[in-house]
């Protein structure tokens, strides 16, 4: 698969770390950065990772922060980004199958690297149900065109 990730400077290892699992899982990874630990503003790397799914140059997304918040609300405002912040593999799961996520936001400062993992993989593990769910996503679709 084809994933982009992003960070700020809290999620910085966590993304380096789930950049590392994915590569030697065979994803060919983007990394739009930061390339460092020091402290960056996290909307411009959260949005650059969006829009390359957007964009359909990466199939999925993952973005890391302090909480996975505010880089969750940043790829939102892309159009065609369904993003969850995902707090366990459960929750990254369900929102593959019922909501179409294409981005998993995660906490840098509350998931470690074992956890991250889970989250990841039963993301990108899991397809869309379609059915009633798809009802829903194209709603979602239809809000974010309007404006």
């Amino acid at each position: 698969m084809r994933i982009a990730l992003g960070s700020d400077h809290a999620g910085f290892a966590l993304k380096e770390h789930v950049k590392a699992t994915l590569t030697a899982g065979g994803h060919h990874v983007t990394d739009v950065g930061p390339e460092s630990p020091e402290s960056v503003d996290y909307p411009g790397y959260a949005h650059a990772a969006a829009a390359l799914v957007a964009g359909g140059e990466a199939q999925f997304g993952v973005l890391a922060c302090g909480s996975g918040v505010g880089v969750s609300i940043v790829a939102n405002k892309v159009a065609g980004v369904r993003a969850v912040n995902a707090h366990d593999a459960d929750e990254a799961a369900m929102s593959r199958r019922h909501n179409d996520a294409n981005v998993v936001t995660l906490s840098g400062a509350r998931l470690d690297d074992a956890k991250a993992d889970h989250i990841v993989a039963a993301f990108l593990a899991a397809s869309f149900e379609g059915g009633r769910h798809a009802r829903r996503v194209d709603q979602i679709g239809e809000l974010e065109a309007s404006g």
